[in-house]
């Protein structure tokens, strides 16, 4: 039986991030993904943002990663030569209603150590932002975007570069921990491989619960409930009217962050995404939240016309909370949650994962620090 040091199960921008880390200590390490390609799932169906880290709840681990995997991610591009742009984002208050949540979310960001945000008055936007309606903002210099499928060449380049391999098409079917290693069962093409393998790290995203109910010996009760989340994304038609993201107060629910307008790294606009909890994976566009979509955009830019929003695409975020129920946060699972050496899972890897990818590989490197 073939024997590779480490796995890693899921070829998103979490999975190669991990790998990447891994894979420069020398050891042998393969990426398993279902696709294909990589990064087909969450990672490219998402709003590209470099996040600041604004909103999460302090101390968490959403909090912690994305401020640390923000300046880790930003000087990944510059040594790298990964096209980025640091366009800088505003929430706006559209009402005096809202201008309170913006002093709220100012206090948060504070306490998670992102001390660069200030208030734009009314005539500053305006000066600045001319398309957009707004009372008051806050603006937030360190958020940017980038493109996710270059970020994830860049990073699948470098574990090539240090002898590790990438292999799409390989569903993963079966896992036996034995011996204080793992026997990995996959299909391959339609074909059988069975290896092992003394690290394991799953980082399927939406397959993650799937793949761990496949661990024998696992104790099921350690593995979060999944909730699908999708989000649909509209593209607007015509030159982008912003210079900067644009995001309204967050939802009260905590679920989302609003529609907001996000600008591509080739200027192309696109508002969303919103919230609907679904029971099996679906990547249609719900047409019929278009009139939604216009009328929570108008609140902030109010000249759009009304053939200028078309259907883009759709996301699903992994989500750990069901409707209706508090945020949670990811789970970093390691041998003391679940009692198995080498194993690392990760559940719930949603926004701001890609922000976070580079500090969450740190993450993973000092769970299994005993053999690396």
């Amino acid at each position: 039986m073939d024997y590779i040091h480490t796995c890693v199960i899921g070829g998103g921008v979490v999975g190669l991030a991990v790998a990447r880390n891994l894979a420069t200590y020398g050891r042998d390490i393969v990426v398993l993904d279902k696709e294909l390609k990589y990064g087909q799932g969450v990672s490219s169906r998402n709003s590209e943002v470099i996040h600041a880290g604004i909103y999460y709840p302090p101390k968490s681990l959403k909090a912690e990663l994305c401020v640390r995997g923000k300046q880790l991610l930003y000087e990944y591009c510059e040594e790298h030569q990964v096209e980025y742009k640091r366009c800088g984002k505003l929430i706006v208050a559209t009402e005096a209603a809202e201008e309170e949540k913006l002093s709220e979310i100012l206090e948060n960001a504070d306490a998670n150590g992102v001390l660069d945000l200030e208030f734009w008055s009314s005539r500053k936007i305006k000066a600045e932002e001319p398309n957009v309606r707004a009372t008051l903002a806050l603006f937030s210099p360190s958020t940017g975007v980038i493109s996710s499928h270059d970020l994830m060449t860049s990073y699948l380049a470098d574990i090539e570069a240090c002898g590790g391999v990438f292999i799409g098409g390989s569903l993963v079917r079966g896992i036996e921990p034995v011996n204080e290693r793992f026997v990995v069962n996959c299909d391959l093409g339609g074909e059988s491989y069975t290896f092992e393998c003394s690290v394991l790290v799953n980082s399927a995203g939406l397959g993650a619960q799937t793949i761990a109910e496949n661990i024998a010996g696992l104790e099921q009760g350690v593995v979060p409930k999944l909730h699908y989340c999708k989000g649909n994304y509209f593209v607007f038609a015509g030159k982008s009217p912003f210079s900067h993201l644009i995001y309204p107060v967050p939802e009260r629910s905590g679920a989302g962050l609003g529609v907001h307008a996000t600008i591509d790294i080739a200027g192309q606009v696109k508002f969303g995404p919103d919230v609907e909890y679904i029971e099996t994976e679906s990547y249609k566009v719900s047409d019929n939240r278009l009139d939604d979509y216009y009328k929570a955009v108008r609140r902030y830019f109010p000249s759009l016309g009304d053939s200028q929003l078309t259907p883009g695409y759709v996301g699903i975020r992994p989500k750990l909370q069901g409707p209706n129920e508090p945020p949670k946060d990811y789970v970093i699972q390691t041998e003391k949650e679940h009692n198995i050496p080498g194993l690392v899972q990760l559940f719930g890897i949603e926004s701001p994962g890609l922000t976070s990818s580079l500090a969450i590989a740190e993450e993973v490197r000092l769970a299994v620090s005993e053999v690396y």
